[in-house]
């Protein structure tokens, strides 16, 4: 193909844009507060090439790119950059798309054998001093923080066996420690995963490989302070499929769910494995923590059946997001009962993209926020993302018995993922950072970033950032404070 396919993927909010840009000096509304000094970053994929077959994964392989939205004084400035992959380097050099299937190699030009194909486009990581763009299907690469030049592949100093790593780590409030692992660690359909611990200064200190009961995709995890826990939904792969040039990804309605439970620092050996229900699915976890009562309550978006379009389609589905069953699920595993199976209560509305303050991770913790669609939403929503459909609406869920709080957008608003900056001032809840797109026609977007108290959400934004350049949605933002930057390596 010598276009972009006018469909859904590649319409809309999700046209590719493949430009890269330096702002300075953004019109404010509003103040900025002073907790928020420091930079969002955010991985936005964007495809630089069309693609030279029909893929309904397509989306999921668009190139990485690093956005980082710089606070200072009170001013804002915003760059972006592609992250220079080995995949966007070689694809580049040809002058088009050399990379067919979404995770599968075997539908690729005959000039990408042998690059890895990894786009890092899912989540910037934030670690002892250094910036991680991370996608789960390959290692991470390092970008600059301060130029956002591509570093390289990352294999923390030569350590990392696993050829994959989760865009989803979690770090330790404590420590300062960063726990990873990587799932198909050692190739396609594989069911080895590898667990690795970083230690808070960066040095890769501890892997491990464990089977799991079967080939999943594992977008995420959950740590508490004394285990980690490693959930399996039944979207699967074989590899026989992908080798014939099929889909990597169907989801297997009959299959049970499975969360393998170990003690942190313990060995692989060690693992349990508890029962789930069957064909359930969930891509985004909220936190996790043990209850002193000998039970592990672990929260999560899930829902009844894979939300994203193209698994459905090739898993001979077709469930329409509100007949999903989608809900904030506590799912409670009793470690000292014998029984291998899972209690679940529903805490929380459908929704994804679900935070809480960091130093609450793995730990109880009282509230967090999360994106969801207005039940009162005038008009449909505005296309985009991975699924299609963009969410209206931030929720702030209280788990101490107050009241949500909501905040709705008006027609034609969507957000993207926020990020939490604390307050250094005792007792305030920090603020809210994100992108909100509103679409002004067929083909016309702008964009703000906005800030929003995070224990007030009904104020509204107490400032609003202009942005004078067309904007792809992102996947995952970070933020990292000033300080932090300070001590980058």
């Amino acid at each position: 193909m010598t276009y972009f396919p006018q469909t859904p993927d590649y319409t809309g909010l999700n046209t590719p844009i493949g430009v890269e840009y330096d702002l300075a000096d953004l019109t404010v509304h509003g103040t900025i507060p002073a907790d928020v000094e420091g930079t969002f970053f955010r991985a936005v994929p964007d495809p630089a090439f069309a693609p030279f077959m029909e893929d309904g994964g397509a989306i999921l392989s668009a190139d990485g790119m690093i956005s980082a939205i710089r606070f200072a004084g009170g001013t804002v400035s915003a760059a972006m950059r592609f992250v220079q992959t080995a995949r966007h380097k070689a694809e580049m050099a040809a002058g088009h798309a050399l990379f067919g299937k979404y995770r599968n190699p075997y539908t690729d030009k005959p000039e990408a054998a042998g690059v890895d194909r990894t786009v890092a486009n899912t989540t910037p990581i934030w670690h002892a001093g250094r910036l991680l763009l991370a996608k789960e299907d390959g290692r991470p690469y390092r970008v600059d923080p301060r130029t956002l030049e591509t570093l390289g592949s990352y294999d923390f100093g030569g350590k990392l066996k696993s050829e994959t790593s989760t865009a989803h780590a979690r770090i330790d409030p404590v420590s300062g420690e960063l726990f990873m692992f990587g799932y198909e660690a050692d190739g396609l359909g594989s069911t080895k995963i590898s667990y690795f611990i970083i230690d808070s200064q960066g040095n890769l200190v501890r892997e491990q490989w464990f089977d799991a009961p079967y080939c999943a995709m594992m977008h995420d995890f959950v740590i508490t302070e004394n285990y980690v826990l490693f959930p399996i939904y039944p979207t699967t792969c074989d590899a026989e499929r992908v080798k014939a040039g099929g889909d990597h990804w169907v989801h297997d309605m009959e299959r049970e769910s499975w969360v393998g439970v170990m003690p942190r620092y313990g060995d692989v050996s060690e693992m349990r494995w508890y029962k789930g229900p069957k064909g359930v699915s969930c891509y985004h976890m909220l936190n996790a923590h043990e209850d002193g009562a000998g039970n592990i309550l672990f929260d999560q978006c899930l829902s009844n059946v894979n939300a994203f379009p193209f698994i459905q389609k090739a898993s001979g589905l077709n469930i329409a997001p509100q007949d999903s069953g989608g809900r904030l699920a506590r799912w409670i595993i009793n470690l000292a009962e014998g029984a291998d199976s899972i209690t679940e209560v529903v805490i929380g509305p459908p929704g994804d993209f679900p935070i809480i303050p960091a130093d609450r991770q793995g730990r109880p913790f009282s509230h967090g926020w999360m994106l969801t669609m207005n039940p009162d939403m005038q008009g449909p929503p505005v296309a985009g993302g991975p699924v299609g459909a963009m969410f209206n609406m931030l929720l702030r869920l209280d788990f101490t018995g107050q009241p949500v709080q909501a905040l709705p957008l008006p027609p034609a608003h969507c957000y993207n993922e926020p990020v939490h900056v604390p307050s250094a001032q005792t007792g305030h809840d920090g603020w809210l950072v994100t992108l909100v797109d509103r679409q002004d026609g067929p083909d016309a977007f702008a964009h703000e970033i906005w800030i929003i108290e995070a224990s007030a959400l009904g104020k509204g934004p107490v400032a609003r950032v202009e942005i004078p350049q067309r904007m792809r949605p992102q996947v995952h933002g970070w933020w990292v404070s000033a300080a932090q930057l300070a001590a980058a390596l």
